[in-house]
């Protein structure tokens, strides 16, 4: 079944305002986590539509991801529970789909009256809130009320996001946070 996603991402954000402005209005911690994920080209070099395998710490998900607009109703997915993230990408790789790029990121969950709260961390980029609702209305209410200007915020996907800092993510294909060496 297709489902469409309704979110958008204020850019830029200090983590630490925000997490007070969320956590003060009401906002209930959910969770911290790594989250890792490969994605696949459906059809190679098809921009818009492509398959995400992703392990939320909670979770593995297989999706195909379409985006038909930048519009905060303009991703559709369809989205299944797998067992395993090794094996799941070891079957894909079996049916012809060899990963283009394996990503990390790290986030902090939040919910608020039913409204899902992301803080995104990425490598080589600035952390940003994601915002997603069951409605584009409800979205653009949840902004106002934390105090962001629905004007400012996109719904580009995460490739989009890195272009904007002036990064091609086409061109990073393997996308992990630096490991620190432990202190002497």
């Amino acid at each position: 079944m297709s489902t469409t996603e309704f979110e958008a991402k204020a850019l830029d954000i200090d983590i630490d305002a925000i997490t007070t402005v969320i956590k003060k209005s009401g906002g209930v911690h959910v969770a911290d986590r790594l989250m890792r994920r490969y994605v696949y080209d459906i059809v190679p070099g098809e921009k818009g539509r492509w398959i995400r395998l992703r392990d939320t710490g909670n979770e593995v998900t297989l999706c195909v991801k379409h985006i038909l607009s930048d519009a905060i109703d303009g991703t559709h997915e369809e989205e299944v529970v797998v067992s395993s993230f090794e094996d799941t990408n070891a079957l894909l790789n079996l049916m012809g789909f060899t990963a283009k790029a394996y990503q990390e990121n790290r986030r902090t969950s939040y919910v608020l009256d039913g409204v899902r709260l992301e803080i995104d961390s990425w490598p080589l980029i600035p952390a940003y809130l994601e915002i997603e609702g069951d409605s584009t209305k409800e979205v653009v209410s949840m902004a106002k009320r934390l105090g962001l200007n629905p004007d400012h915020l996109t719904a580009v996907n995460t490739t989009e996001v890195y272009t904007r800092y002036g990064i091609d993510l086409t061109t990073i294909n393997d996308l992990r946070f630096p490991t620190q060496s432990p202190p002497s």
